[in-house]
């Protein structure tokens, strides 16, 4: 076990914000708090009144009795005051400067409200929070150990996604220091693993068996000097081949990278620094920009199921693409060089695309290309 210096020397120096830590081993954070903490501040699961009492009084010096009072007096039914208030209502007399500044907030939003209801996203949000917050395993085995780290993870949108590709997250996860990075890949939800290769103009009504993520299984992460391959499945390629011979050939200057398989290497084996960008790649050049803006001791009041990890905390409500056509469901097909259509490409609902291209005996009328469609929307 490594020495106090030693995981001294290894703990994260945090920076102002917008600032990239510097190198950190992931475990070394657990160990700097299991060196500073007593057990009993480890604990997932909350203690009993009367040996919290006991240590109250331990560190206050007091006796049983007078803490017995304090809690009488200070206690929390104590805080209710004298006469019922509406605590919805700023009282127009308050000398508070944030009571103040809160009371114009409110009446300007009210001034702007056409709606007053709850978003769309808020709605979403609080749906993935009601999910995990709080929530105990229904064995005692998937109970997290004590200890144990939680890394906030966010994924961008891919690099072909020019909207919000570089502001905004994609998804926003927590994962387990415990878990293997195969773990992290597995639960990353991209349209582009759903995509169904093919040109079926001609045979609309032939189910595809598979989607690109069952035929193509090869991904990797970069962090800092490392490619993790995903090599799991006998078909599973090293797609950072090309890119390490590359920055070998003619002495680039980018020195040596080192490969390694996805599925032996846990986050806690990791050196990483927080907040700075890495990269999720898989499809071939569907890349993903992956940044850990957090690493903690997982509490009491987190998901202490690990079979729900790695979990999603936030993620973006997508609009649906709605038909050309009808206006009115959500698009199933696109075509490019349609002799029917004023634009390339198009979109259609199925039942729209089958009665503008093909007679009632199905076969295909005028000229163009047609591809399935893969709405985003499906995500939500």
């Amino acid at each position: 076990m490594a020495t106090g210096s030693e995981w001294r020397n290894r703990c994260p120096e945090y920076e102002p914000s917008g600032v990239i830590s510097r190198l950190v081993s992931v475990a070394s954070v657990s160990g700097q708090w299991a060196e500073r903490l007593d057990p009993a501040h480890l604990a997932l699961h909350p203690q009993d009144e009367e040996q919290t009492d006991e240590q109250l009084a331990a560190q206050l010096g007091l006796s049983e009795e007078t803490l017995s009072d304090l809690r009488l007096v200070c206690g929390v039914d104590t805080l209710n005051c004298l006469e019922e208030t509406n605590r919805d209502v700023i009282p127009e007399d308050t000398d508070l400067v944030t009571s103040g500044i809160r009371r114009k907030a409110i009446e300007s939003r009210e001034e702007r409200l056409i709606y007053d209801r709850i978003s769309r996203q808020e709605l979403f949000d609080n749906e993935h929070e009601m999910h995990i917050v709080g929530r105990k395993p229904s064995k005692p085995e998937d109970t997290i150990q004590p200890g144990e780290l939680i890394l906030s993870v966010h994924v961008y949108f891919p690099i072909i996604a020019f909207k919000h590709k570089e502001v905004k997250p994609y998804l926003t996860m927590l994962v387990l220091g415990s878990q293997k990075l195969t773990d992290l890949r597995d639960a990353i939800k991209c349209v582009s693993d759903l995509q169904i290769g093919g040109e079926f103009s001609s045979t609309p009504d032939l189910a595809p068996e598979h989607v690109s993520k069952d035929l193509y299984k090869s991904a990797f992460f970069f962090f800092e000097d490392t490619f993790y391959n995903d090599m799991r499945y006998p078909e599973c390629r090293n797609l950072s081949r090309t890119i390490t011979e590359w920055a070998e050939s003619h002495d680039r200057g980018y020195g040596n990278f080192k490969m390694a398989k996805m599925e032996d290497r846990t986050f806690n084996d990791m050196w990483i620094k927080i907040g700075c960008p890495y990269l999720y790649c898989h499809q071939g050049d569907c890349e993903h920009l992956i940044i850990i803006t957090d690493i903690r001791l997982a509490h009491r009041d987190d998901c202490l199921d690990k079979t729900l990890y790695p979990c999603v905390i936030r993620k973006p409500w997508f609009r649906t693409r709605k038909c050309s056509v009808c206006k009115l469901y959500i698009v199933r097909w696109v075509t490019n060089n349609d002799s029917f259509a004023p634009d390339d490409p198009s979109y259609f609902c199925n039942v729209c695309f089958k009665m503008l291209h093909y007679d009632t005996d199905g076969n295909k009328m005028g000229e163009f290309l047609a591809y399935p469609y893969v709405d985003p929307g499906m995500f939500n």
